[in-house]
């Protein structure tokens, strides 16, 4: 994948994800940051040192990077305390202080004498995390590292990783396609398509303030209110909507999450009632309900255009099929984007 025009900025003690979809260039990124691959142009400054320029292109072990990836790569012939003292310098108590050290905050005490081949997945992954740590690094890049742990596992290990990496005080930028995970550890996301990055930002402004459809759709699924600007007006299923700065006869998209489109269960198809805030209501029919532990998702298809609208409802809520039910929705919760395919991310 060809990366362009990248530019990023990673505080110490600050954790930068890398999100976006499998081929856009996240893991590209990372290898250059860390020497592995060598970009054709720019500059690559690590604590104020330029490791990669158009003079200098310094070798992976001279930039002062931890480097953690999916399979963790741990050496099975060695210990525990032998992978995370690998690379280590200085006198064997002083590295025997630090491995001690680690091994305690990755809460693996009593670990030391242990084979990876002793360890569960979780196990083996903390002493990865505590290898790549051992040495002090000014940059601590990972890629995808919690891909390959049990579900049931995953939030666990992220957090205390958190923790860890937070403690250590490492700039840290981590590669994922998981919006969810992005949204767990980041303080700040870079949303990449193509090769670019398309938006930066903190994960709530991200995800509030999505720069295009793509990128509303990436962090959820979304519904897409199509209609043509008139007026600076669109009319809609749920009245006529402020489209500003789209000209007169162009389509546009009102894009509006599942979780934001709500049910009016007191009106239960009785007739609308406008409220300042959530406009007119529209009408739809059951065309499906589905639980699915958290909440129910409940397909519509409205009277007024026979689209169809998704409502994310908390708990269980399963009305039959065809039942005639009022639906309102958040304005203040609505994107409008031009017209176009969803493509996520």
């Amino acid at each position: 994948m060809v990366v362009c025009d990248v530019s990023l900025q990673v505080a110490a003690g600050q954790v930068t994800c890398l999100l976006g979809p499998s081929g856009c260039g996240k893991s590209t990124t990372l290898r250059m940051i860390a020497g592995v691959e060598t970009p054709e142009t720019g500059r690559i400054l690590i604590d104020g040192q330029e490791v990669f320029g158009p003079h200098v292109n310094l070798p992976p072990e001279a930039r002062g990077v931890g480097l953690m990836f999916q399979d963790f790569a741990l050496f099975p012939h060695l210990t525990v305390a032998g992978n995370v003292s690998f690379g280590l310098t200085g006198d064997k108590a002083a590295r025997a202080r630090r491995v001690d050290e680690l091994l305690e905050k990755v809460n693996l005490p009593g670990f030391a004498a242990k084979h990876p081949h002793e360890l569960s997945g979780g196990e083996q992954q903390r002493v990865a995390l505590a290898r790549a740590l051992a040495p002090r690094p000014r940059v601590m890049l990972m890629d995808e590292p919690f891909s390959g742990l049990d579900n049931r596992l995953r939030d666990g290990i992220r957090d205390s990783t958190l923790e860890v990496l937070k403690d250590e005080g490492a700039a840290v930028l981590l590669v994922t396609h998981e919006p969810d995970e992005a949204m767990r550890m980041a303080d700040e996301i870079a949303l990449m398509r193509g090769g670019r990055v398309v938006q930066q930002g903190a994960p709530y402004n991200v995800y509030n303030a999505p720069v295009d459809k793509a990128a509303a759709a990436f962090f959820s699924d979304v519904n897409v209110i199509r209609g043509v600007s008139k007026g600076a007006l669109t009319d809609t299923p749920f009245g006529a909507f402020l489209t500003p700065g789209h000209a007169d006869g162009a389509e546009v998209d009102i894009v509006i999450r599942p979780q934001h489109l709500k049910i009016d269960l007191d009106r239960a198809g009785r007739g609308p009632n406008p409220t300042p805030r959530e406009g007119t209501p529209a009408r739809g029919r059951v065309q499906r309900a589905r639980y699915l532990g958290r909440e129910s998702l409940v397909e519509f298809r409205m009277d007024y255009d026979g689209s169809v609208l998704t409502a994310a409802v908390p708990g269980v809520f399963l009305p039959k099929l065809n039942t005639p039910l009022w639906l309102m929705i958040r304005r203040d919760r609505c994107f409008v984007f031009p017209a176009g395919p969803v493509q996520a991310g």
